[in-house]
């Protein structure tokens, strides 16, 4: 149903919600609030602490457009009582044309450490005397263009009533679990009478979501025909002879993942197998042994990683451990010359072993006899193209390897199309990483400290979370970062790498810093991936609140893969309850699995899953706040359907296409 079906969406407004990827009157109902007014709460500014987000009413007294800084913004002077206070909103600049003088409702984050006042930054706004009508709970919903909270909200109560919303759970098992219909959920999310109701909406949503897509592996894995084709002739001495040739002795779980790729390679079914472990388990290694089983057997290999600079680094690391095997490169940067050559020797079959990044799949690769393919750093990459991968061979054996790891219990439902081997152990000598959180009255401290090891050698990144700034003006961007430390360390040789660089410039880069051109490297979560450069000893992370966890504890992995004492300081920019108790994890549990534990125990199923893990198949509902357990009741219905004499005949109808939308998806 067209979203212009519903009164007061005219044509402009529909492309503001296109601009949202709304273009049904469905998706307008999977169009979830991102947050709640409690109008019966209405806050005092001068009772708020720094970071909250409240909601107050005020008079805006006056309001000026402020263009000679460094980036624009609007800014008012607002009342409430006695209390004056500010309001500025950066990057929208549209906020002038819209407030005016008059009494408003703002909602949004209070800012008063600067020793100046009370701000707010870009809270939302309504004008008080239009919403005398807004009471209890209010949905407060993503915007774009000209579109409004209240345009929005009467959108959506018109769209509810208009939509068939049916749960794909068989009807017993509704009953059996005692679920809420689906369509009821979709009520008390938009419109809920009590924050009871937004928790039962959101969990029984969440619920069929992933129901669905539990559903979905269930299908694939059960009618994915895994018969081996390829037949390998490795035997297990000459298997062990090579992972004796690495310069140490393999932990007891790099030996356990070998042993079970070895076995599945001698099965008859083909191995389709996730390989879990943490940064610096030695992952790399035991995915080489799978490399060495395929080419000793006399077919070719190949390995992709999401980043020319990885791929590199995987080429090199295989030449010197294949020295009597052809081992070539094919990435995007290379000539249509070069790239040329390079496919017509795979064709050819005269190269053993490829590594690259996606121009290893694009259609115009092709094999002679590939038989084992090895994705790096799993999350940059869609299943539909490791699956383009896979396909480019007969009967492909298939190992994928992440250094992000989620708990077990979780990855089972999550990777349930695959077979799982963690590595859960750390070679000995590796260096284990201290870790700080840094206040900003000792940033001028910790630039000292890195001007000093720079002279003794050592290498150190800094790392933002934006390029350019960022919508509250309260993020450090490289940029800005580039240009402070070169004045604060002026003897320091600085380099600035982020992700809009051409992959030209940022390999440059790359491979100069790892040379130690550079002695500091501000960069943003580029690289985040498989970056190895020994003598860099020291990670800063600028704003650490705004990453996850585990993204944290990649970020720490680019330091300490060298012989010398490594350090990761965090720099918050929040002092909020959460902020502090998310940091204390990172900086007192060097495990990562341990830490992925607790990221779920503190932000719930619905931000931990989020898009990351499950593509944007589940990205409409990363707003819904639900408890973890909501997944494994999913898994547990999705078990009894299947196994329970239901008919799944249109579940699997349902989940198939579920699937194949998650297919074109890139995990990024």
């Amino acid at each position: 149903m067209q979203l212009t079906s519903l009164k007061y969406v005219s044509e402009k407004r529909e492309r503001d919600f296109n601009k949202l990827n709304i273009y049904t009157v469905e998706e307008l109902c999977r169009h979830f609030p991102r947050d709640y007014l409690d109008m019966t709460h209405v806050s005092l500014l001068k009772d708020a602490y720094h970071n909250d987000y409240v909601l107050t009413a005020c008079e805006v007294l006056n309001v000026e457009v402020v263009r000679n800084a460094r980036r624009p913004f609007v800014k008012a002077l607002c009342q409430q009582g006695n209390y004056l206070f500010r309001a500025v909103w950066f990057n929208q600049m549209y906020v002038a044309e819209k407030l005016s003088r008059g009494e408003f409702l703002f909602y949004g984050r209070v800012q008063n450490k600067d020793g100046m006042g009370c701000s707010m930054i870009n809270p939302s706004f309504e004008r008080a005397d239009r919403n005398a009508y807004l009471k209890g709970l209010i949905p407060v919903y993503s915007l774009s263009g000209t579109l409004t909270q209240g345009i929005v909200r009467v959108a959506v109560k018109q769209a509810l009533p208009k939509v068939t919303i049916k749960s794909q759970i068989p009807l017993a098992l509704q009953k059996k679990y005692a679920l809420t219909p689906l369509k009821d959920a979709y009520f008390k999310v938009h419109c809920p009478q009590s924050k009871a109701d937004i928790r039962e909406g959101s969990a029984r949503i969440a619920l069929e979501e992933y129901f669905l897509l539990i559903s979905a592996f269930k299908v694939i894995k059960g009618g994915r025909d895994d018969a081996r084709l390829n037949q390998y002739s490795v035997t297990r001495k000459e298997y062990d002879e090579f992972i004796s040739r690495f310069p140490f002795e393999f932990t007891a779980g790099q030996k356990e993942a070998a042993d079970e790729i070895f076995e599945n390679l001698h099965s008859p079914h083909k191995m389709n197998r996730l390989l879990q472990g943490d940064v610096g388990s030695g992952k790399t290694a035991v995915a080489l042994a799978g490399i060495f089983a395929a080419v000793k057997s006399g077919y070719q290999a190949a390995m992709i990683a999401p980043t020319e600079v990885l791929a590199r680094q995987n080429a090199s690391l295989i030449e010197k451990y294949f020295p009597d095997y052809r081992v070539k490169q094919l990435t995007g940067s290379m000539t249509a010359a070069e790239k040329k050559k390079v496919k017509a020797e795979l064709k050819a079959g005269e190269i053993n072993i490829v590594c690259g990044t996606h121009a290893v799949i694009q259609g115009d690769v092709e094999f002679k006899n590939l038989a084992f393919t090895v994705c790096d750093e799993q999350h940059r990459f869609g299943v539909a193209q490791r699956s383009s991968l896979s396909d480019k061979g007969d009967g492909c054996d298939v190992l994928i390897m992440s250094a992000t790891p989620i708990p077990r219990t979780l990855s089972l439902i999550f990777y349930g199309d695959l077979d799982i081997t963690p590595i859960k152990d750390k070679p000995a000598a590796l260096q284990e990483i201290s870790t700080s959180v840094i206040p900003e009255r000792r940033y001028g401290d910790m630039y000292s400290y890195v001007a000093q090891q720079a002279k003794l050698g050592n290498q150190a990144y800094f790392v933002c979370p934006k390029i350019e700034g960022d919508d509250e003006g309260t993020l450090m961007s490289v940029t800005e970062l580039f240009e402070e430390l070169k004045a604060k360390m002026p003897a320091v040789r600085i380099a600035l790498l982020h992700g809009k660089m051409k992959d030209k410039q940022k390999n440059e880069i790359m491979a100069a810093f790892k040379a130690k051109e550079y002695d500091c490297l501000v960069s943003t979560t580029v690289i985040e991936v498989g970056v190895d450069v020994p003598d860099a000893t020291i990670m800063i992370i600028y704003n650490a609140e705004r990453f996850g966890l585990s993204q944290l504890h990649q970020l720490r992995g680019r330091v300490g893969r060298g012989d010398k004492k490594s350090y990761c300081f965090l720099l918050s920019g929040a002092d909020t309850e959460e902020a502090v108790e998310r940091l204390s994890v990172i900086k007192n549990s060097t495990d990562g699995f341990e830490i992925a534990e607790a990221d779920l125990k503190i932000r719930g199923g619905g931000d931990f899953m989020g898009t990351r893990q499950s593509g944007r198949i589940l990205s409409e509902i990363k707003n819904l706040k639900f408890p973890v357990g909501t997944i494994f009741t999913a898994k547990a219905i999705s078990d009894e359907a299947f196994s329970g004499g239901f008919d799944t005949v249109e579940l699997k109808r349902i989940a198939a296409q579920k699937y194949e939308s998650l297919k074109s998806v890139i995990m990024n």
